[in-house]
């Protein structure tokens, strides 16, 4: 079980080295990205777009360009289909956001001749090692999704359960989060958050514990569920997986953690037919490192369930 990214990192020496499509590779903080990756052993890559631009920046990085193939294609769009077809026709493990807006990156993802679309919804999952906490948190979604329905629920719970089992946890623990730990009619997600533990004690999600709805102190503080009296939960502090009720939520505790406390973190896309690397321009070097090695993992997994 990977409790943090060094073990991620060691989880990945382990997996056969992936392949990384980049579209529009032309941006040097992902460059710098893909440069350590190489050197870390998690991925080689293939870089799409202005290769005199990617040329120049990888120079300019001290990047050996020899070690990697470079596809010329200085139209954007063109570029973001090109990379993306590389993995839909299994030229390349993973697909990783360059130069580009997410709007032209996502619809290269949804294309219906060489995207990743299954024809179920995307998700996004962020990986948190936070101090004083002694396991990995998957927070899901606080950034694609804006308002799940409980059929949406299904699927994100699905999603992330396989991305904690391709990081090591055998049977994640999920709490469907809430202002409160007790079903309030008045309150949609709690309803909600209980009928997803029904599905799981009945056996319609599967492949972890469920356990709503939560307070986010119950969830991960141990402490604060004796103090509480929620002892008898099957979820007392221990959660693995965060499911928020939606994006506001989600997204201002992310936010509030990147920024207030010294944490590493890494995120994906999921509901795809390969690892999708969606990282922000404000995401930091190591978050982008992070998040090649977890798509790195989990890439391996589905690898193996194929």
């Amino acid at each position: 079980m990977s409790k943090n990214f060094d073990d991620l990192l060691s989880k990945v020496s382990e997996c056969s080295k992936k392949i990384l499509s980049v579209a529009v590779a032309q941006d040097k903080a992902v460059l710098e990205a893909v440069k350590a990756a190489k050197e870390r052993g998690i991925a080689d890559a293939i870089l799409v777009g202005n290769e005199a631009e990617i040329r120049e920046i990888g120079a300019s990085l001290s990047m050996n360009m020899d070690e990697y193939e470079i596809i010329n294609e200085p139209d954007v769009v063109e570029a973001s289909l090109k990379a993306v077809s590389l993995v839909h026709d299994g030229r390349a493990d993973m697909y990783m956001k360059g130069l580009l807006d997410s709007k032209t990156f996502l619809k290269s993802v949804l294309n219906k001749e060489v995207g990743l679309r299954t024809g179920q919804p995307l998700s996004h999952v962020c990986v948190f090692e936070i101090p004083g906490i002694d396991r990995l948190l998957f927070f899901t979604d606080v950034a694609f999704m804006p308002y799940p329905t409980l059929e949406d629920k299904k699927f994100i719970i699905k999603y992330t359960v396989e991305v904690a089992k391709a990081c090591g946890v055998e049977c994640p623990k999920v709490a469907p989060l809430a202002a409160v730990e007790v079903v309030n009619p008045k309150m949609p997600v709690t309803v909600e958050a209980a009928e997803l533990t029904r599905m799981n004690e009945e056996g319609e999600i599967k492949d972890c514990i469920v356990d709503g709805p939560l307070s986010l102190d119950i969830a991960i503080d141990r402490a604060a569920a004796e103090e509480k009296g929620a002892m008898d939960r099957k979820i007392t502090g221990d959660a693995d997986i965060l499911l928020f009720p939606d994006i506001h939520a989600g997204n201002l505790v992310y936010k509030a953690i990147v920024h207030l406390v010294k944490v590493k973190n890494g995120c994906i896309l999921t509901g795809t037919k390969a690892p999708v690397i969606l990282t922000s321009r404000s995401d930091t070097f190591e978050t982008k490192v992070n998040s090649i090695a977890l798509a790195a993992v989990v890439a391996e997994e589905m690898k193996k369930n194929q």
